[in-house]
């Protein structure tokens, strides 16, 4: 679907973009991560044609349209970070003007305002004004904006920034039923979480360059020092961290008063070796588990812990 091939992006002696290469598949709701300035917000302002690259190619589907004309505009639905809304219009007269822009019959945005203000919640608000309705509803509304002339490519610029917990749950909903309903979403977010629960595959960018993407259960393969492990002691504590020191594929991250958290990448025998050894020895263990990678935990590591 996106083939971004080579991007590059220079102000001055600057590069914000650096020799960036990603393929996103049709179909795919991909998470675009990474600290503030690493190049994510213009990336996506020049696949939507907003800035012009230094160098690199980018293409959706099939087309050969250049980045920027109207041909590939016409295949991207664009929600900006920081959206535009109109004093004095009505819901229905935000979409219709939008609708115009695009060349559409007024009977045609007229069914389609239907359909996607019901999509997106906001069917009671079709005759209320733009510039009275909550942050949340207005992100919402640039959505079903954004969906108006069914473009193949839907991107979100942190489309949850300055949302409250309920809108942002609202807004995830959302786009997990766009994706169920075969829709290509690119989506740029800080919230990590949110993009582990609902998101196909990600890419993770530092400094202008794209350090990992792919599909979440195989980026999260990444992570460093192997499966993070609680090992909660009642009494032995030194004799457990004893133990644990002298196996190989076993690091101790951190000790506290009835715990010890470590990173192994031993199987799973040697670990019931470990702790089978740990008993012999008169440690008395009250728990024992296992921690699930986390986006979190990638993103520290690849970006040494640069997250805003």
């Amino acid at each position: 679907m996106l083939y971004i091939n080579d991007l590059i992006k220079n102000y001055g002696s600057f590069t914000a973009v650096n020799h960036l290469s990603l393929h996103i598949p049709e179909g795919d709701l991909f998470g675009f991560v990474g600290p503030n300035g690493a190049g994510k917000t213009t990336t996506i302002r020049i696949v939507c044609g907003l800035l012009r690259a230094s160098g690199g190619t980018v293409r959706i589907g099939n087309t050969a349209a250049a980045v920027g004309s109207k041909e590939m505009k016409r295949l991207i639905g664009y929600v900006p970070d920081f959206f535009g809304v109109y004093d004095n219009l009505k819901v229905r007269e935000y979409m219709d003007l939008y609708g115009s822009m695009y060349g559409m019959y007024s009977r045609d945005i007229a069914k389609l305002t239907d359909d996607l203000l019901e999509l997106v919640n906001l069917s009671d608000k079709k005759e209320v004004y733009v510039d009275t309705l909550s942050r949340g509803m207005k992100q919402r509304l640039c959505v079903a904006r954004a969906l108006l002339h069914n473009p193949s490519l839907l991107i979100l610029d942190e489309p949850s920034s300055g949302l409250d917990p309920r809108a942002r749950v609202e807004m995830k909903e959302l786009l997990k039923n766009l994706h169920s309903m075969g829709k290509t979403i690119v989506i740029s977010s800080h919230i990590l979480s949110e993009l582990s629960e609902m998101c196909n595959s990600i890419g993770i960018m530092n400094q202008g360059r794209l350090l990992t993407a792919g599909r979440i259960e195989d980026v999260m393969k990444q992570i460093a020092g192997g499966n993070r492990m609680r090992i909660q002691i009642a009494s032995g504590m030194e004799t457990a961290q004893r133990i644990l020191k002298e196996q190989a594929g076993v690091k101790i991250e951190s000790v506290r008063e009835n715990e010890i958290l470590i990173l192994s990448n031993c199987t799973d025998q040697a670990v019931n070796a470990f702790i089978g050894l740990m008993i012999q020895n008169q440690v008395i263990l009250t728990g024992f588990y296992k921690e699930e990678g986390s986006l979190e935990t990638l993103f520290m590591q690849l970006t040494g812990g640069g997250a805003q």
